[in-house]
């Protein structure tokens, strides 16, 4: 397989998710990471380039002169992972697809809908790909769940429950990965929303193969003088007549990170949990509960594509975002053989944007209904 060349804007010293980025990469051998502009601050960056061994004439002061560098060159990134904070997402993405170089970006998309829609553009008119790393859906038993799902081995789907529960958001924190989150100017106006309620929500429609027609959301910010929702409950509507629950906050006391999936239809239902990813619950109305685990007995084709190890050997979070990197590599070498639904890309990525701005809406209008 033809290694790729991969450039990283953020994810420098101190930050977590570019070194998540940096592993997923890694791991199935299809990236080499060897340009970046690592930091807005061009000491940090260059700081970070060298930690990282990349050579300092593409370590880059910032991601303007990045993508016109990198588009010069004949041995130039093949794409670009954007890292950075919510607000930062649209100068660095515009600029690799106006340059000509596939955009992996973290999610959501962007923080508010005309950075959005700008993304969106720049898009169409470049004919590049965009991937954006709602990596859950990189989960073995997401993919034979929505597998399940589209089969008809729920029946008509009527209910869908999904929650993101965590607690490390319960008292006021001005920690780095705290503070941007807080920040309206740097993570836009939602809160627990934006940061994991667009994970639960982009779960939902993955594996049910729909997006709700309304919403109404009744959002809190439980710490005082927080500027940003830190608990959301959500009920949602769908053409088809399913209903829908979602629930994320981030004071949530005892959670870690309760990524939990269920979902029902008239012949049966199935049940995920994030922190048990490698098992799976499915059970028909009148028969037995199953247990259906990641790679073993009953596992399915879409399940058995991105398994890397045995079953009962556990695979997670990393996996789950590498399997986002391997099949960019595919999709940008056209060697992809899997749906292209598969991977998030711009319209999951507006899907998102939509979502955030409509919990708001509802919010401030007395939880009322709000078309998507």
């Amino acid at each position: 397989m033809k290694r790729l060349r991969l450039g990283m804007v953020g994810g420098g010293q101190g930050a977590f998710i570019g070194g998540v980025h940096r592993f997923a990469a890694r791991l199935d051998g299809r990236w080499d990471l060897v340009a970046g502009a690592l930091s807005s601050d061009p000491e940090r960056a260059a700081a970070s380039a060298t930690d990282l061994g990349l050579d300092p004439v593409r370590s880059y002061p910032d991601f303007k002169t990045m993508a016109q560098a990198e588009a010069a060159r004949a041995d130039g990134i093949d794409a670009v992972a954007i890292v950075t904070p919510n607000h930062m997402h649209a100068g660095p993405a515009i600029a690799f697809l106006d340059a000509g170089i596939h955009v992996i970006c973290d999610k959501p998309l962007a923080g508010t809908e005309e950075d959005a829609e700008a993304i969106a553009a720049a898009v169409h008119r470049s004919g590049k790909r965009f991937i954006l790393t709602h990596n859950y859906t990189g989960y073995p038993l997401i993919r034979q769940a929505r597998e399940m799902v589209a089969a008809g081995e729920l029946g008509t789907l009527r209910l869908v429950q999904v929650e993101y529960a965590q607690d490390w958001l319960t008292e006021p924190s001005d920690g780095k990965q705290a503070a941007w989150r807080a920040d309206t100017t740097r993570s836009g106006k939602g809160g627990a929303i934006a940061d994991i309620g667009t994970h639960a929500f982009n779960l939902a429609n993955f594996v049910t193969g729909l997006t709700p027609s309304h919403l109404a959301a009744d959002l809190s910010a439980f710490v005082p003088g927080r500027p940003v929702d830190d608990n959301a409950h959500i009920l949602m509507r769908y053409e088809s007549g399913m209903r829908g629950m979602l629930w994320a906050s981030q004071v949530a006391v005892g959670n870690e990170n309760g990524l939990r999936l269920r979902v029902y239809g008239d012949k049966a239902g199935l049940e995920w949990a994030q922190e048990d990813p490698n098992r799976m619950a499915f059970s028909r109305f009148g028969q037995p509960r199953q247990i259906i685990t990641r790679g073993g007995a009953g596992a399915t084709e879409a399940a058995m594509a991105v398994i890397r190890i045995p079953a009962g050997h556990p695979e997670g979070y990393l996996e789950g975002f590498a399997t986002f990197y391997r099949e960019a590599a595919d999709l940008i070498t056209a060697e992809y053989k899997g749906e292209p639904t598969l991977l998030p890309g711009i319209v999951e990525g507006l899907d998102g944007v939509r979502f955030v701005s409509a919990c708001i809406a509802s919010a401030e209008t007395g939880v009322a209904w709000i078309e998507l």
